[in-house]
């Protein structure tokens, strides 16, 4: 485990709160665990501060307990923290799948069956009898408790608290916050990453791993890419202080 130190910022929160956001989980329930210890072991410290969590979205594929993800995420984090979930663009594959069985292989080629698989949906015997996508999405309706899917389809696309905004993967630039385009909020890179213009609040995101937390003028991002490195992050926020909180496989 590993706590990075304070930085002083101008940027801040409302006195009294205190915000740890949580980078991209892709389905290590077991890093996401310990940050989580670290986090209640920290937040110990603050006293009667209002503590909120804020998952940045990809919860589920391409690591190996998507389903442990979702039923800590949406039943078991601790009573005195408030929680917002937000969505991204791999949680939108899956409810894309669920409405419409030809994503299924879109869905596949981008880390769907860890997920699948997680929830104990037979893919070798689908895969072996030639099952049409309609099968495979009757075989993982049948599997997804109700609860899940309840959690999945209410997921929030952004949030806001003092000057800062939480996003998935970031926003378009030169579009106000409150008009920003969906597909954007889930899957912009290039435009929004190279963009060195204000926009308006500091922009809080994961979606593009890096090994190291990024720190820009007009951004920060906290996809440590835990499917692949074992490292999970989080930001945590309070007044105009910054730090980093991290887990390692």
């Amino acid at each position: 485990m590993k706590k990075a130190t304070f930085e002083s910022v101008t940027a801040t929160i409302p006195a009294g709160e205190v915000v740890y956001a949580i980078g991209d989980i892709h389905g290590r329930v077991d890093l996401l665990h310990e940050l989580l210890t670290l986090i209640e072991q920290d937040a110990a410290a603050v006293g009667k501060a209002r503590k909120t969590l804020i998952f940045l979205g990809d919860y589920v594929d391409r690591g190996p307990d998507s389903r442990g993800v979702v039923e800590l995420l949406s039943t078991r984090l601790p009573d005195e923290f408030d929680a917002h979930f937000l969505i991204g663009n791999h949680e939108q594959f899956l409810l894309d799948f669920l409405d419409d069985p030809t994503w299924l292989d879109v869905w596949l080629r981008n880390g769907g069956e860890p997920t699948l698989l997680s929830y104990g949906v037979d893919v070798g015997g689908l895969e072996r009898q030639g099952a049409e996508p309609g099968a495979w999405r009757e075989a993982f309706r049948e599997a997804i408790p109700e609860r899940h899917l309840h959690f999945l389809r209410n997921l929030e696309l952004q949030y806001q608290i003092g000057d800062y905004v939480f996003v998935h993967a970031g926003v378009r630039p030169g579009v106000p916050l409150d008009e920003q385009r969906r597909a954007d909020l889930l899957w912009i890179r290039h435009e929004f990453l190279r963009s060195q213009e204000p926009f308006g609040k500091i922009v809080v995101h994961g979606h593009t791993p890096e090994r190291e937390p990024v720190m820009r003028s007009n951004r920060i991002g906290i996809d440590t890419g835990a499917v692949f490195t074992g490292c999970l992050t989080a930001l945590r926020l309070e007044s105009g202080t910054r730090t980093f909180l991290q887990v390692a496989s």
